[in-house]
Parts: structure tokens; C-alpha cells; sequence
């Protein structure tokens, strides 16, 4: 009778276990939401998918800064600015992620879909 209850206990530690990873999967690993990326400029606003393959050049006060966007990543090629910070910056590639080129008032963002970041039971 032991050895059978053994049995049944770790049988039970096993199913409890895949059931709470599962869980966390479900909760944590799926998408939340369709990324948008947004590249704001001095006088006009882009928003694309997060999967749109595109090169923008957008006008600022001191010259044109080209963004681009491929792979679900986005990130600042060229600007006319002095010290290149916003280049050396690299892609952002997640939700929330921004980067910009002061000089010439160009910032790139990537944000979810409406709904996303609305406050929910838990936050206060």
C-alpha cells in the first residue's frame, strides 16, 4: 500500500507542475497585441505594423533622418546630427522600446495595439 501511494503522489506533483507551467505559457508567452510602430517628426507621424518593410525619411530642422524598418525591428540609418547617438542606438525590437534624434526631433516607438496598456485589476 506505501509504494502505491508513493506512486500516486509524485503522479500528483507532476500534474500539478504541468498544469502551472502551461499556465505561465498561456499568461506570459503569447502575444500582447499587434505591435505598432510609430515615428513621429518635426511636422508628420508615421504608424506601421511592427512587420512592415519600409524606409522613411523624415524632415527636420537641421536635415532628413532615414528610419527603417524590417525584420519586426526598427531603427535610425542615418541622421544629419553631429554625434550619431541615435545610430549608435541600434534596433528596438519590443513594445515600450523607443529611440530618437534630438537634434533633429525624430523619435521612433513601438507601442501594442489600443487596449493594451490599460490599467488592470492588479496595478492600482
Amino acid at each position: 500500500m506505501k509504494t502505491w501511494l508513493k506512486i500516486f503522489d509524485i503522479f500528483i506533483i507532476l500534474a500539478v507542475a504541468l498544469v502551472t507551467f502551461f499556465a505561465i505559457f498561456m499568461v506570459y508567452m503569447k502575444p500582447q497585441g499587434r505591435q505598432m510602430v510609430l515615428i513621429r517628426g518635426q511636422s508628420a507621424e508615421w504608424v506601421f505594423p511592427a512587420e512592415t518593410e519600409e524606409t522613411v525619411v523624415v524632415s527636420g530642422p537641421i536635415g532628413n533622418t532615414t528610419v527603417r524598418l524590417a525584420n519586426r525591428r526598427a531603427w535610425i540609418e542615418d541622421s544629419p546630427c553631429d554625434n550619431q547617438t541615435c545610430v549608435a542606438a541600434g534596433m528596438i525590437t519590443q513594445q515600450g522600446q523607443w529611440t530618437a534624434c534630438l537634434p533633429n526631433n525624430v523619435l521612433l516607438m513601438i507601442y501594442g495595439a489600443a487596449g493594451d496598456d490599460d490599467v488592470d485589476g492588479i496595478v492600482w
